[in-house]
């Protein structure tokens, strides 16, 4: 099984504040859309481009 960049705890804290929680914890990250997981993804760099300054 291949590892994951994101861990599940960043992932599901993203996902919580762009309101898609609730989506992943029902139906699983497969029901959430390409739009939104693409929104998760650059939050994600957001949130590691601003660890790394």
């Amino acid at each position: 099984m291949k590892k994951g960049i994101m861990s599940e705890q960043l992932k599901h804290e993203i996902a919580k504040e762009l309101g898609v929680f609730e989506t992943v914890k029902n139906e699983g990250w497969g029901s959430v859309s390409s739009r939104d997981c693409g929104r998760i993804v650059q939050k994600a760099i957001e949130i590691a481009n601003r660890n790394i300054k």
